[in-house]
């Protein structure tokens, strides 16, 4: 009977301390659920700090956000779509344009310099060897006129050329043969019929014979650079009062061209055009040209001819543009800018925007099925912000307007070159 009892009482205290165990775990969990709902925050610099209530960051001073604990499912996104590379494939949905075949009318902006007409230089030269008694000309670009005189020469055999002539007219006056042989001969070597009139008339050689101009324009040294035309070296800006390389006392020989005369009222502009503008620019194509010297007198003119080498020190090819620069007086070596308006270009075309810049590839953004994948496309000339697209794309392929739009500020997309 006892045993019983005992048996009785220890089946209680059992079912006790199961039901207080029960009860204090669902007060525990009852309190963990009251702890998860409560509002936390944060500062979103310093995640570290955590406060039960609004406030500012004991570190930075920030206003304290509050910290989101719930989340909401993501619908209706392909696995295929998360395990696309990040470098090549963008998750978007922006507007989108596709290839336009078209005529576009072709405006190049180019620009270049004012030169002189080297078809109008002339030079001045010694037709025999002698030594420069007197110069008139002191310094580089010093105008001249025609029928200037330039320098006065003495020349030996000039000289001697002269006592022939005065010999025949004492001893031989009546061999005329003789005589006019003799005036040939001065005349060949420089001197004017008037000159040898003077010397016939007053019986006496002259000493140092007049070197005359036969052009107007400005006056400047020959040299080695020059002599091969080189168009450059005449743009190069030079002060007035530049010394001249030839001097009084000086010997020159037979032939030597001893200075050159620019016309400065007949110039012509020399336009840069670059590799990929050459097949664009033809002869005949009408100009708009600008001078920076007096921007509002621009002018129109044509492309009158097309070097067809390369510039030395430049990556360019020159169009010239001739005009008549009597009234206009743009300095030699100013620079201008210009337009050219070429015969439209039928072509693919996509807006500049479309088109991302890597350097020295272009990429633009594909649209397909989920999002948007960079291709690598080739281009080529790029007109009124549409620019031609040679290959990569399809006409029915669809890309993205704006390529900056998709590009994330702190990534370097890559375009496959197999794709």
């Amino acid at each position: 009977m006892k045993l019983l009892n005992l048996n009785i009482v220890f089946l209680f205290a059992v079912s006790l301390i199961m039901g207080f165990g029960s009860c204090n775990d669902k007060g525990k969990t009852d309190h963990t659920a009251h702890d998860q709902q409560q509002e936390v925050y944060t500062c979103p610099m310093h995640p570290e700090i955590i406060r039960n209530a609004p406030g500012s960051c004991p570190i930075c001073g920030m206003d304290l956000v509050k910290k989101e604990t719930g989340s909401e499912a993501i619908k209706d996104v392909q696995l295929e779509a998360l395990l696309k590379p990040v470098n090549s494939f963008v998750v978007s949905t922006v507007e989108v344009t596709t290839l336009e075949q078209r005529d576009e009318d072709i405006e190049l902006d180019v620009v270049g310099t004012v030169a002189y007409d080297t078809r109008q230089a002339g030079a001045i030269s010694s037709r025999v060897n002698g030594r420069i008694e007197k110069l008139y000309v002191r310094y580089k670009y010093q105008p001249v006129q025609k029928g200037q005189r330039i320098m006065d020469i003495y020349s030996p055999e000039l000289m001697t050329a002269q006592q022939n002539l005065l010999f025949l007219l004492r001893n031989d006056p009546n061999n005329s043969s003789l005589i006019n042989a003799a005036k040939d001969r001065l005349r060949l070597m420089g001197m004017s019929a008037g000159q040898v009139a003077t010397i016939t008339r007053s019986g006496t050689a002259i000493y140092s014979v007049p070197v005359f101009s036969n052009y107007s324009g400005f006056v400047t040294d020959i040299n080695n650079t020059t002599n091969a035309s080189s168009t450059d070296n005449m743009q190069q800006a030079t002060t007035s009062n530049q010394e001249l390389a030839i001097k009084e006392g000086m010997y020159v020989q037979t032939g030597q061209a001893v200075f050159t005369v620019y016309n400065q009222s007949r110039a012509w502009i020399l336009l840069d055009i670059y590799p990929e503008q050459q097949t664009l620019v033809q002869v005949d194509n009408p100009v708009r040209i600008v001078p920076e010297t007096a921007p509002s007198e621009n002018f129109r003119a044509t492309v009158d001819y097309i070097e067809p080498v390369f510039r030395t020190g430049k990556k360019t090819v020159a169009a010239r543009v001739y005009f008549n620069n009597a009234t206009r007086r743009l300095p030699i070596g100013s620079r201008v800018t210009a337009n050219i308006f070429a015969k439209p270009k039928a072509a693919w075309w996509l807006p500049k925007e479309a088109i991302l810049s890597l350097g020295r590839e272009k990429v633009v953004f594909k649209k397909e099925e989920t999002g948007f994948r960079a291709i690598k496309i080739t281009t080529g000339i790029e007109v009124n912000r549409q620019v031609q697209i040679l290959t990569g794309l399809q006409k029915q392929d669809s890309v993205a307007v704006n390529a900056q739009y998709l590009v994330d500020n702190e990534a370097f997309i890559k375009a496959n070159n197999n794709e």
